[in-house]
């Protein structure tokens, strides 16, 4: 991946995760502000029901009292309280009183709790209602209760008083439905609803009918678990306020928060439970939007970003690719490459930096290869004035004994004549080998390619030196070939080549003069194919691997020090690479590369 791809998506992901993490952010910040509007709208509605029900409960209560300070409830104190008093000429006082206090509950007992009147349910009269005895004092306030009517049980808003008669008294007990009309009287902000449930025990255990609301809610059986979960708190000492979000459909605009709030009676039994319900469709509706909104800007973002940021990626990564594109021509060999200074900040430093560089590096190069070329001229005469020394004193030496005995021992001189001419043509056959190796090594010629399959080259080079490796009065030398089947063929100089590789042998042969295994071994490579020599012979230390190649540089009493370099320079000039690797005592092993064919790699791919 380019530089500038790497940038294009570092932009464009820091684009669209700041907008998401903005848009993430935005919707916590939105749910966090719902929740506790919900919770202020919440707590509102529920000090507004208990506003009214403080105030239905008080007008209930000065009704109860007023009924309690009439006329009917005096007569009906003081005839009950005689002795055998018939309590029955009473049994429809109480409704006609609750009809004209607007009670919609209303009964008198007498001191021992029996039911003397009772509008609500007359047919309970001379019943015992152990709700209200003298254990129960007189309330001075209204309080929930439950009242149930032949045809159903209802919440109530209840207050009780006490009329007395000489040394007897009886009790009135009032109050009104806590019903639906109740519940309609609640002002209710935008989204909420309220709705109760009433605890009417076994009888109608968690039904639809315990439920009060103000309209016609439906499938309000998903909401008898939080009343089951309301009282079992309540039964087992908890609170049983709580909040707990019910979903109606699969979609989250259709999901409620219902808060419970016990309702108690004047025992702190529980008798019901409200439930104020929120619903989230604003704040689904608004996460949704702002989702979409954060999507639009990050789309947009990711846009605008990939136009900016291509515009940047190019002002930054063009430069550096007409940086990479001239390092590149300066490392093929082309030194007078520069790049052209477009801007004075830190990339134009740099390019101006490179220019710079590439012209030491030219002026740096001229003057190394004058002073590669005094050495090498310094070193070549050093080197010839050296091997021509050897030859010519033996040469100065047999002329000197040729005069010496012409003049001192005419008889003898033709023997000393002869003896002399043959050193004479020795010394001079030296010296042409010597000169002979010189212009080898400085007029190597140009590679003549043709197909070579390298296995029949070392085998051809192997019979060659086969009558050297088993010379009589000499050191055995055993040949082992390891050559790989089916190699390729490469395109080389045959000759130029069985030349290297020669010399290759020659050189295992000098490091074995006692003798040993030289090993021919071919393998194919990736793309290229391998040929390694290896003698066991007395090995190089590390420092004579190093200058093994150099010219001139030898390790042997007799040499130019030229074989190893020639050979060196014949693989060079083919395309491959040639090393060495040894251990004093170890013996040698030289490892060549010569590179496939273009039409030998595509078969090998």
């Amino acid at each position: 991946m380019s530089f500038r791809t790497r940038l294009l998506l570092v932009i464009m992901v820091t684009v669209a995760l700041s907008v998401g993490l903005v848009a993430w952010q935005v919707s916590a910040n939105v749910g966090a502000a719902f929740s506790q509007l919900d919770q202020e709208r919440s707590q509102a509605l529920v000090s507004q029901f208990q506003r009214e029900f403080a105030r239905r409960g008080t007008d209930v209560k000065a009704k109860v009292d007023a009924v309690a300070a009439g006329d009917v409830a005096a007569r009906m104190s003081i005839d009950l309280s005689r002795s055998n008093s018939d309590p029955s000429p009473y049994v429809n006082s109480a409704r006609d009183l609750a009809a004209q206090s607007q009670l919609d509950f209303l009964e008198f007992l007498s001191s021992d709790s029996i039911i003397i009147s009772s509008a609500q349910w007359p047919a309970r009269f001379g019943y015992k209602d152990p709700s209200v005895d003298a254990t129960s004092p007189p309330s001075t306030s209204a309080f929930l209760t439950v009242e149930e009517t032949p045809d159903a049980t209802f919440l109530a808003i209840v207050s009780t008083a006490t009329i007395r008669a000489g040394s007897s008294h009886i009790y009135v007990v009032g109050g009104r439905k806590l019903d639906s009309d109740f519940l309609k009287s609640l002002t209710l902000p935008s989204g909420m609803r309220v709705l109760m449930y009433r605890y009417s025990g076994a009888r109608f255990p968690f039904a639809e009918r315990n439920v009060i609301t103000a309209g016609a809610p439906q499938r309000l059986e998903r909401l008898f678990p939080l009343a089951e979960r309301a009282k079992r708190e309540h039964d087992t000492g908890r609170s049983a306020t709580f909040s707990e979000s019910l979903a109606w459909s699969n979609d989250a605009v259709d999901s409620e928060i219902f808060q419970t709030i016990p309702l108690t009676g004047r025992h702190n039994e529980l008798l019901g439970v409200l439930l104020v319900g929120s619903s989230q469709k604003s704040q689904v509706e608004l996460a949704r939007h702002i989702s979409a909104i954060g999507f639009i800007v990050a789309g947009g973002g990711i846009i605008l970003g990939l136009f900016l940021s291509a515009g940047i990626a190019g002002r930054i990564t063009r430069p550096l690719e007409h940086l990479s594109v001239a390092a590149k021509e300066v490392a093929q060999g082309n030194w007078n490459t520069t790049v052209a200074v477009d801007s004075h900040d830190e990339i134009g430093e740099l390019a101006e930096a490179f220019n710079k560089m590439t012209s030491e590096l030219i002026s740096q190069r001229e003057r190394l290869l004058q002073t590669e070329r005094v050495a090498a001229w310094r070193e070549l005469a050093r080197r010839l004035a050296h091997e021509l020394k050897n030859p010519l004193f033996p040469l100065q030496l047999t002329v000197e004994n040729l005069l010496r005995a012409r003049d001192q021992s005419p008889e003898q001189f033709d023997e000393v004549f002869r003896e002399s001419t043959a050193t004479l043509l020795a010394e001079i056959a030296n010296l042409k080998t010597i000169i002979g190796r010189f212009s080898d090594f400085s007029k190597m010629p140009a590679p003549q390619l043709q197909s070579v399959n390298l296995n029949e080259l070392v085998e051809e080079v192997a019979r060659l030196f086969q009558a050297q490796f088993k010379r009589p009065g000499a050191a055995a030398v055993n040949a082992k070939l390891q050559l790989a089947a089916g190699l390729p063929s490469i395109q080389a100089d045959s000759i130029l080549l069985r030349r290297a590789i020669e010399n290759l042998v020659l050189n295992a042969m000098d490091a074995m003069p006692n003798g040993g295994v030289i090993t021919f071994r071919t393998q194919r490579g990736a793309a290229a194919v391998v040929l390694e020599i290896a003698d066991t012979g007395s090995g190089l230390t590390a420092e004579e691997c190093e200058r093994l190649f150099t010219p001139y540089y030898t390790t042997k009493q007799f040499g130019t020090g030229l074989g190893l370099a020639i050979v060196q320079s014949v693989i060079s000039d083919h395309g491959g690479r040639i090393s060495v690797s040894s251990q004093k005592g170890s013996g040698t092993l030289f490892h060549v590369e010569l590179p496939l064919s273009a039409g030998a790699q595509s078969a090998n791919a």
